[in-house]
């Protein structure tokens, strides 16, 4: 049998490390230099094991000076039934929607990044909300992260009709008592949810630093108002690996 490369032996050796919890998630990977160093191995070789751990799904691929880091293997929770249903648990207090209390809940530290910005709404869109030709939508971007790391990219579309002015313009993380939409006097009183299974396109892939092969799941849900029109229609982008979804339905 042929001797095992030298790139295996460093890798067997650090996913030993991470799943003993020697290397626990979230930790930082040793850099490269140090790797090379203590285990008298050229930088090439250490990448080739840095490589195929990253590949398994075990570290971050690294940006910057933050260097790579273990992944959090635990998946979130997330009740569908239960998210933006009845009593929400938006809290002005601590600056927590519906979405970040259900991770606190769970012993998570929730954070979202915020972009709004008012556009001609591509055809899927303008078709979900039930607008006009040429017209305009608001879209509401957010990068959802769950202790640190890219769990999901949320986007919800309004009619600018509905949206402009209000605080759905806002570009930070807002949390009032019932939700904006309730907040602002169109609140939503049924939804309609569609979810898909599917592959990352590469921006996703890249913003959610997915491990090659993992599929995302697509969950859509479109608001209705009192009037029986949609008032919002949400897409959001999850990695397969990191969520399972909950549905609690009386029959």
């Amino acid at each position: 049998m042929a001797d095992t490369p030298l790139w295996e032996e460093l890798y067997n050796e650090l996913r030993r490390q991470i799943e003993s919890g020697e290397l626990p998630p979230g930790s930082a990977v040793p850099r490269e230099l140090q790797l090379a160093s203590e285990h008298s191995l050229s930088r090439t070789t250490v990448r080739q094991a840095l490589a195929r751990l990253q590949a398994d799904g075990l570290i971050t691929r690294g940006q910057g000076r933050l260097g790579r880091r273990v992944r959090d293997q635990r998946p979130l929770e997330w009740n569908l039934h239960r998210f933006e249903r009845g009593e929400r648990r938006d809290d002005a207090s601590t600056g927590m929607d519906d979405w970040a209390a259900g991770v606190a809940e769970q012993g998570r530290e929730p954070r979202q990044e915020v972009r709004v910005s008012i556009e001609a709404p591509p055809a899927d869109i303008c078709m979900a909300l039930e607008l006009d030709e040429g017209e305009m939508a608001v879209r509401r971007t957010r990068i959802r992260y769950v202790d640190n790391a890219p769990y999901q990219l949320s986007t919800s579309w309004f009619p600018e009709s509905l949206a402009r002015d209000t605080l759905l313009m806002e570009t930070r993380d807002v949390a009032v008592p019932g939700g904006i939409l309730r907040h602002i006097g169109c609140p939503q009183v049924a939804i309609r949810d569609r979810i898909i299974i599917r592959m990352p396109s590469p921006a996703e892939a890249d913003q959610l630093d997915i491990p090659a092969g993992t599929p995302v799941g697509e969950h859509q849900r479109t608001g209705y108002g009192e009037d029986g029109q949609p008032i919002r229609h949400m897409v959001t982008v999850f990695p397969g690996d990191k969520h399972f979804l909950v549905y609690e339905l009386e029959l």
